[in-house]
């Protein structure tokens, strides 16, 4: 077999290279934007299945939350999912310290 750099430099496919019909589409544009009204389908046991064979019978051992995952995005205005769970963790941290200050002032 060629290797890519001999088939890129053949006269007959050198326009290949330079066409945009044959790019490689951008991940930002590859994923649908959908808005916070949705984004319950990536953490939502409703939408979850598990697969255990592929469409050729193989065993596999995955989830659809990775193709939806990496089919869909949520939209960079609505993107409060991660912000949201930012806060749940900084929310425990208080709580945790409240408890130690309690605790400490028994002892």
């Amino acid at each position: 077999m060629s290797s890519q750099e001999e088939i890129l430099s053949d006269g007959r496919f050198s326009r290949v290279a330079r066409d945009p019909r044959f790019w490689e589409m951008p991940e930002k544009e590859r994923k649908v934007k959908i808005d916070k009204r949705f984004r319950a389908m990536f953490h939502d046991k409703k939408f979850k299945l598990r697969y255990t064979v592929d469409k050729r019978g193989r065993p596999v051992n995955y989830t659809s939350t990775e193709n939806l995952r990496k089919f869909y995005a949520l939209s960079e205005s609505d993107s409060d999912l991660s912000e949201g769970d930012g806060k749940e963790l900084t929310v425990k941290k208080k709580k945790k310290k409240k408890v130690k200050a309690k605790g400490e002032g028994d002892s």
